[in-house]
């Protein structure tokens, strides 16, 4: 007899990928419809620009931190809050679609806590990197696409894995990256450059490298190859 799962056309997405999910679609609805006056009435036209003054990573207030070695947590947040916060209802819906094609592949192997690892250890390391660079024509980092891109990250380290197993190039597995970067650059020639590509290149890697570490057996893995050495 065949498992109750084996029977299902579509396997069910991970938990924590839908709840990421609902909670960035959540906040845009809110904005949404307080833009549209259908809810909290006339100041609610400027939740979003205020949800991004007090929750969205900004390259200055990283900076002071920095210099001053100061870290008050009302802007420590700031590294994991602007993951929820999107310029529009657009940005907001490409990032969840990602986040639910991306995550679901990532969840099918790895532990709900390393999705959710993962998700957010990218985008904290996406805004160190952009507050390092210090963007002079853009200093605000929101959106979900720096953790997004942690996933691709994974994935890409799971193609990584299955290629060589396979005895084939393992370099093809940084096709989807490569695809996105080169869509990235065009873009940026056409309506100009944005720097938030500087997060999602730094998220990319560190969801890669991380998988090693979080994939099942990536530690023993690991340990192996170091003791086999």
């Amino acid at each position: 007899m065949s498992s109750p799962r084996s029977d299902r056309p579509v396997n069910p997405l991970p938990p924590v990928v839908v709840a990421l999910f609902l909670v960035i679609i959540g906040i845009e609805a809110v904005f949404n419809l307080g833009a549209r006056g259908l809810i909290g009435g006339p100041e609610a036209v400027g939740w979003r620009q205020g949800a991004i003054q007090d929750y969205g990573f900004n390259s200055d207030i990283f900076g002071w931190m920095v210099q001053n070695n100061v870290w008050p947590m009302t802007h420590v947040k700031r590294f994991v809050t602007y993951l929820f916060l999107h310029g529009s209802f657009t940005h907001a819906l490409f990032a969840g679609v990602m986040l639910l094609a991306l995550g679901k592949f990532v969840g099918e192997v790895f532990a709900q806590w390393a999705v959710l690892v993962l998700f957010v250890t990218s985008a904290v390391v996406g805004a160190v990197v952009f507050g390092l660079a210090m963007p002079e024509q853009q200093r605000w980092l929101i959106g979900a696409f720096p953790g997004v891109y942690g996933l691709i990250g994974g994935f890409t380290y799971l193609m990584w894995l299955k290629l060589g197993q396979m005895g084939a190039q393992q370099f093809r597995a940084f096709s989807l990256i490569g695809v996105l970067m080169g869509l990235q650059l065009v873009f940026g020639l056409i309506f100009g450059a944005n720097r938030m590509w500087l997060a999602d290149v730094a998220g990319f890697a560190a969801g890669f490298i991380l998988s090693f570490f979080l994939a099942p057996g990536g530690w023993a893995r690991i340990r192996a190859k170091i003791r086999h050495r």
